[in-house]
């Protein structure tokens, strides 16, 4: 699957959003890439895990598992991991922390692709990633669907994406879209 490719289906999803927006990183944005448009359909949600499963197979080891921050990389994750034909898991918030539960394991030694829906900064597949290290498994891999930051976001593990953009982002207080009096709205599932 080509970055055209992949970029046409969220424009026919209505998924890539124009506006003023705030992200998951804090970091303003006049683009939003809403991701469960996309993957609402089933067809497109396997589709691209299988596409992004390829892609990670090609930089990374073969994987005992699939993981993903909840709740945007949920569905990325399950079909990763479909594509792969190994378990999918997902890390939730606990406390403020990301964590694993609902009797989700990582044994020792086993190693994983770690897969989110869009990376800007890397915070949410960093914060994964230690979940997993923590638990004595090992990263090979870390993708997503899309790649806000231009290919610049290091996480240190190979990484890869079905689409880079560069998508300039802002601090509140250096936006220039707040200084010219538009209100940001947050789509996303963190407040």
């Amino acid at each position: 699957m080509t970055q055209d490719e992949v970029l046409s289906m969220f424009k026919q999803s209505g998924a890539l959003l124009e506006g003023h927006f705030v992200l998951t990183s804090g970091l303003h944005s006049d683009r939003y890439l809403q991701c469960a448009l996309v993957l609402e359909r089933p067809e497109q949600a396997a589709a691209l895990g299988a596409a992004l499963a390829a892609r990670l197979r090609e930089i990374g080891e073969a994987p005992d598992f699939v993981i993903a921050p909840a709740l945007g990389g949920i569905l990325v994750a399950h079909e990763v991991a479909r594509a792969a034909g190994v378990r999918a898991l997902f890390a939730e918030r606990q406390d403020g922390a990301l964590t694993l539960r609902r009797g989700f394991r990582i044994r020792p030694g086993e190693k994983a692709f770690v897969v989110e829906d869009v990376v800007t900064t890397g915070g949410s597949t960093r914060e994964t990633m230690a979940v997993v290290t923590g638990a004595g498994g090992i990263v090979v891999a870390a993708g997503s669907l899309i790649d806000r930051s231009g290919g610049k976001t290091d996480l240190g593990v190979p990484r890869t994406a079905l689409a880079v953009l560069d998508v300039p982002t802002y601090a509140a207080e250096e936006c220039p879209l707040c200084k010219a009096g538009s209100r940001a709205i947050k789509p996303g599932s963190r407040s």
